[in-house]
Order: C-alpha cells, then sequence, then structure tokens
C-alpha cells in the first residue's frame, strides 16, 4: 500500500514537471518565434498576438501576451467549472496558468529573425513537443479546445468538439492572415501541420514496432522458429481464404524494426510462397517491449 502511495506521488511530480517544461516550451515558440515572425496558429495565444498588435498603437509595445491569454481563459475556466465541475478543470486550470507565467516571465526575443521557414520548423517543433508533454500529463492548455468542449456541450451538440476547435482556430487563423498578410498566414497553416505530426509522436507514442501478419501452410514451424530465433510470441488467428474457402490459420507477432529482415528471411526460408503483411504498430507496451 505503501509503495503504490509513493508511485502515484512519484508519477504526479513526474507529471506536474512535465506540464512545466511543456508550457515553457509552448510559451517559447510563442515568444521567440510566433509573436516576432508575426505568426498566428490559432488559439488564444494566437488572439494574443493579434491583440498585441492591433493595441501597440494604445499600449506602449502592445496588450502584453499574458494579459489577454490569462483575460481570455478566466471566464473560460469559471463556466467550464460551474458546467462541467472541478474535475474538469483539473490539471488545466495548472497548465494554463503556467503558460500564462512563463509568457509573463521569458523576455522579448527573435529566435528566428524574420526567417518564416526557420519559423514555421523550429515554432512547430518547439510548440509540438510543449503540446505533446502537456497532453501526456493529461492535461490541456485550455484556449479554443476548453471553449470547444463547452459549446458541445451546451449549444452545438450536432456538432463535435474537434469540428467546433478547428472551425475557432480557422477563424483566428485567417484573422491573422487578413492582419499580417496572405504570406504569413500560409506559413502557419505549414507551422499547424508540424505542431500536429511532433504533439502525436508525443501522444500516441514513439516506441515504434512492426506488426506482422503470415499466412503459410508451415504454420507450425514458422511459429515455433520465431519463439525460438527471435524470442517473440506468436499468435494464431483462424481465417478463411475467401476465394479458395480454404481454413487457414494466420499468424500474427509484433517484433522490433531492427528484426523485421530477420523475420522475413526466417519465414521464406520454411516456406518461399508465404504471404506476408507487415504494418506499422505505432507503441507497443508489454513484455518484450518498452513498460508503459
Amino acid at each position: 500500500m505503501q509503495s503504490g502511495k509513493k508511485s502515484k506521488k512519484l508519477m504526479l511530480c513526474i507529471e506536474t514537471l512535465m506540464i512545466v517544461v511543456g508550457t515553457g516550451l509552448i510559451a517559447s515558440a510563442i515568444k521567440f518565434v510566433y509573436d516576432p515572425s508575426k505568426m498566428v496558429t490559432g488559439g488564444f495565444s494566437g488572439i494574443a498576438i493579434i491583440m498585441k498588435s492591433v493595441t501597440k498603437g494604445i499600449i506602449s509595445g502592445g496588450l502584453p501576451l499574458w494579459v489577454t491569454n490569462l483575460v481570455l481563459n478566466t471566464p473560460v475556466f469559471i463556466v467550464g467549472f460551474f458546467v462541467k465541475g472541478k474535475r474538469f478543470i483539473g490539471r488545466t486550470a495548472l497548465a494554463t496558468f503556467l503558460l500564462s507565467g512563463w509568457l509573463y516571465i521569458l523576455p522579448e526575443f527573435d529566435a528566428v529573425n524574420g526567417d518564416l521557414v526557420l519559423a514555421a520548423i523550429f515554432g512547430g517543433c518547439l510548440s509540438g513537443t510543449g503540446i505533446g508533454l502537456v497532453l501526456r500529463a493529461k492535461a490541456t492548455t485550455g484556449g479554443t479546445d476548453m471553449v470547444s468542449v463547452l459549446l458541445q456541450h451546451k449549444l452545438l451538440r450536432h456538432y463535435s468538439v474537434v469540428q467546433i476547435m478547428q472551425f475557432l482556430d480557422g477563424a483566428i487563423v485567417l484573422t491573422g492572415m487578413a492582419i499580417f498578410g496572405l504570406r504569413f498566414g500560409l506559413y502557419a497553416i505549414v507551422t499547424i501541420f508540424i505542431i500536429m505530426k511532433v504533439s502525436d509522436a508525443l501522444t500516441e507514442g514513439m516506441r515504434y514496432a512492426r506488426a506482422a501478419f503470415i499466412i503459410t501452410d508451415e504454420k507450425d514451424e514458422v511459429a515455433r522458429q520465431i519463439l525460438a530465433t527471435l524470442n517473440r510470441g506468436v499468435t494464431g488467428i483462424q481465417a478463411k481464404g475467401m476465394y479458395s474457402h480454404a481454413e487457414k490459420c494466420m499468424l500474427y507477432c509484433v517484433v522490433s524494426k531492427k528484426e523485421v529482415v530477420a523475420l522475413k528471411d526466417l519465414v521464406k526460408e520454411i516456406d518461399e510462397k508465404a504471404f506476408i503483411i507487415v504494418t506499422d504498430a505505432r507503441e507497443v507496451l508489454g513484455e518484450g517491449f518498452i513498460e508503459d
């Protein structure tokens, strides 16, 4: 029982650290890349960049990014608390206020010196990594994703959360494009694509492996050799050929990327006519692979 509590505390500390580092990376991308490059990638951070630009004639230097982020998120969290309860808010509140804190602490600095290609790649990787870390810690940074959840819950039930979020972020990107110009908007779209790819890699897992489906008449020998030579488990799945109507036993196994060639060679040595399908396994947990 004691070890279980210690394990939970350790996991909580790790996840909190992930939120701190993740929000720091997101804030760095906003402050050092997106803001100086006039790149609006959606979300409340995009609105903050727009607000800073349009208020420069009113406020010296424009409205600070952290102020806009905090002002926009605060009412959203209050509504979220009453509509969805405190469990809905949870770690997202921590992540959101940490993001505002980072935006306040970090200095003004142009890391890419106006190079939009570098801004799209570097900013996308930085942001994507930060978002991935925050999501792996079971949190979000509030913003349009929380607004989308609340709108879907109360007003737009016939639309999905993702559809609402895409509409909101798309409107923000188009607004940024109208203010800063088409060129900046197009690079912002490239940045969004990179953010999605990097954050997906972190959240869905980078523990890549290969899943193999093997159809062979020498199923017992192939399975025995895989077990003995590669030390990988094999599962037999009953299948039926719809052309021949013959009953088959299809073998299924998961191997590391390095073992794919050895697996194919092993199968072909036993049965040259074997039919092999190898596909990506995005994340593999369990015996013989990395434990979560």
